[in-house]
């Protein structure tokens, strides 16, 4: 116990302090009683109102000073006020994952000394993009001023925006060819880089230099200090109302509601117990140029998970059993993962806005060392953490929904997030400059479906739940590509009672430029990464790109002869097939192949959301407006939901009832012919496993697995009756 009272504390022994506290007490800060709530309970939440009111009001400024178009247009910008010692009191809307990844960054700067050298002091901006000091990936950067007031540190704001262009071995930001950390782009290492509330100049020049679009990341900059300020100068003022005395207080108190808040919307909404779920991710490489020897091409990525809701409302999320890291940008850090678990808590949780760090305090994560979740090697990349991160946590969605509704809480079921594959690219501009940007229209995928509901159309995505895929417009200002077309893309929603959301194709003519290199990531091959509810089918996630190089779109044009604006509804010959000659090349799984020029042509689809209850339940007239409307196909309708469509008189779909009664109990029948009682599925599977009768793929992710988790290897040889390790190979 120290002696001295917390003001006289230096920041480190401040933050010891309080973590002893809560260990000792199971408070936040050892706060085992709301007394400034209790005294007065409205002030005490008009003050929370006007804090998250400051973060909303900095963030719509910054928007408005960035020139980048993720952050004006798609709103990939996040700002947070935290204590002293780097706890979260309030924050804005926006990319939410990194309200607590930034705590995480305060933190370490008080645990490394920072206090000391270089010295953390009034007008000070630091700055920090390294995943395992806290961050997600490299081009989430942020930056963080300290506040103070009557010369004493009590407290800070931060803001990070998504950067378009990190600088690595690829153009953009989400760098899919990193294969360790020295390829990722341009680091900034908790670094201060302003002082009396200026970026200093040597980090701009470094930024200039190192960038293949320097104006967004620098332009950010401001925008970031600009927020920071201004919720800075706010708390001070607030301050100066309310008591120096009484805002250290009542801060603290904030996060301690909101971890007692957590707890009692986990009791209020779910049932205590154990849940488990599982996803799959794929990545397929091989033959594909760049990828080196070190890397496994084709990899097969397990993610089961275990989620254990206690009797006092703390969700407990074990990855034990998932895949050890590997040399590729799809690991994640501890602090990535946090950022995982809170996003989807103030979506499926704590949606009201009066949440905080004291959520993620009512919650734990177990990373098992070793694995992608937990990189034992900070070498490692961690560029496009995304891919198994949206899988993972669309597993947790899933998980806390069964929850919902064992508890009878139906209406807020959601089959769960999808995969979100981006765009990058870079060369030479139409301006004839050198460029390099991510294309952020990936931030309005198909949702998971709800347990009452359709999902939302091409308007949904976990990181970010203020989904926007810009304006067509702006992008082609800042690339040398012209859209053709945006359109849905049919059947891409997850079949049930309630579809997944669809999502959407782009493609695009490239246009002056004699240099553009296209690649893409986060990319699921082969599997399925987003499962349905209750019966709901998963989405289809195995899109693929298709590409026409010289075509002659032009004479076409000139001739006014109809154009490619889509791939089609043909699974067969696309719409670039029938309308365009040239080169056409069909690729599936990350695009990284030659550069384009002027007058190519290329597509890229996002991923739809998976679908919840069974699929012969379904509405027939809403089905019939899906095919209408280019949702469904007329095919997938009969086939798989089992409604008959027939036309009326101006050739629009109409459901014929009693012909879908008697289809769907034809389907029914077929479904009891050729089901078999669980035992006897169970004992044809296991000679299976016994014999390991699997694709190569499926073989090394379970040996993978097997080899790191002596837990896993238990369960595996428990439940299928065999020892897993001889079955499998592993020494």
């Amino acid at each position: 116990m120290l002696d001295k009272p917390a003001s006289a504390l230096r920041i480190r022994d401040r933050l010891i302090e309080s973590e002893r506290l809560m260990e000792e007490t199971g408070c936040y800060d050892g706060i085992t009683e709301l007394e400034l709530r209790n005294q007065d309970p409205l002030k005490f939440e008009t003050l929370h109102t006007k804090l998250r009111a400051y973060c909303v009001s900095a963030r719509e400024m910054a928007r408005r000073i960035s020139a980048s178009p993720g952050v004006r247009e798609v709103g990939e910008m996040v700002v947070a006020i935290y204590t002293p010692e780097g706890d979260a009191i309030a924050l804005s809307n926006g990319i939410m994952v990194h309200v607590h990844t930034m705590s995480r960054f305060i933190k370490w700067m008080i645990r490394n000394g920072y206090e000391e050298n270089p010295q953390i002091r009034d007008g000070d901006i630091f700055a920090n993009n390294d995943a395992f000091i806290g961050t997600v990936q490299v081009p989430d950067v942020m930056d963080v001023m300290p506040i103070f007031h009557s010369g004493r540190l009590v407290g800070w704001a931060g803001a990070v925006c998504h950067e378009l262009e990190a600088g690595g071995i690829t153009p953009g930001g989400d760098v899919a060819l990193a294969q360790e950390r020295f390829t990722e782009g341009l680091f900034v290492c908790a670094e201060k880089v302003g002082e009396n509330d200026e970026i200093r100049r040597d980090y701009v020049i470094r930024c200039e230099r190192n960038l293949r679009m320097p104006i967004y990341w620098v332009l950010d900059e401001k925008a970031k200090v600009a927020s920071c300020i201004d919720m800075r100068e706010s708390v001070k003022a607030l301050i100066d109302e309310i008591g120096l005395d009484y805002w250290m207080q009542v801060s603290k108190e904030f996060i301690e509601e909101g971890r007692r808040a957590q707890l009692a919307r986990t009791r209020q909404l779910t049932v205590p117990g154990i849940y488990r779920g599982h996803t799959f991710y794929g990545h397929v490489t091989a033959g594909k140029p760049g990828y080196q020897p070190l890397g496994d091409p084709d990899w097969l990525y397990n993610i089961p998970i275990e989620m254990e809701i206690t009797s006092d409302g703390k969700i407990i999320m074990d990855f034990e059993g998932t895949q050890p890291w590997g040399y590729h940008s799809m690991n994640c850090t501890p602090a990535g993962m946090d950022g995982g678990m809170f996003v989807t808590l103030t979506q499926h949780m704590n949606f009201e806005g009066l949440v905080n760090d004291g959520a993620w305090m009512a919650t734990e994560l177990k990373l098992p060392a070793g694995t992608w979740t937990n990189p034992d090697n900070e070498m490692v990349a961690t560029a496009t953490s995304w891919a198994l991160l949206l899988p993972a946590y669309g597993v947790f969605q899933r998980l806390l929904s069964r929850s919902f509704i064992a508890r009878g809480f139906v209406e807020e079921a959601f089959v769960g997030q999808v995969n979100s594959p981006m765009i990058e690219m870079g060369g030479q501009s139409q301006y004839g400059t050198p460029f390099g940007m991510a294309h952020f229209e990936c931030a309005a995928a198909g949702s998971g479906a709800l347990a009452i509901k359709d999902g939302l159309d091409t308007a949904y995505v976990g990181w970010n739940p203020e989904s926007d895929m810009g304006n067509i417009e702006i992008w082609e200002q800042n690339m040398p590509m012209l859209y053709i077309g945006r359109s849905i893309v049919p059947n891409s929603g997850g079949a049930g009672k309630h579809r997944g959301g669809c999502s959407f194709l782009s493609t695009w003519l490239v246009s002056k430029t004699d240099h553009l290199r296209l690649v893409t990531s986060e990319h699921s091959s082969r599997v399925f990464d987003n499962g349905g509810l209750c019966g709901g089918y998963p989405a289809p996630t195995c899109q693929k790109h298709r590409a026409v190089r010289d075509s002659n779109i032009f004479e076409l044009a000139e001739n006014r002869a109809p154009l490619a604006h889509h791939t089609g509804t043909n699974p067969y010959r696309s719409e670039l097939e029938v309308r365009l000659e040239g080169e056409h090349v069909t690729l599936e799984g990350p695009y990284i192949t030659a550069p384009h020029k002027t007058g190519d042509v290329f597509t890229h689809s996002y991923n739809g959301g998976g679908g919840y209850g069974d699929v012969l339940e379904r509405d027939p007239v809403k089905t019939a407006w899906d095919v209408e409307n280019g949702f469904l196909t007329k095919e997938a309708a009969v086939g798989i939901f089992g409604i008959v469509l027939d036309e009326d008189e101006e050739g629009f779909p109409v459901a014929n009832l009693e012909a879908t009664e008697r289809h769907r109990a034809e389907m029914r029948s077929r479904r009891l012919a050729r089901a078999k009682p669980v035992s006897e599925w169970m004992a044809k599977e296991r000679e299976r496993v016994k014999a390991a009768d699997f694709a190569p793929e499926v073989k090394k992710m379970y040996a993978s697995a097997i080899k790191l988790s002596p837990r896993f290897t238990k369960d595996f040889s428990t439940f299928w009756d065999v020892d897993a390790k001889s079955t499998f190979g592993v020494e």
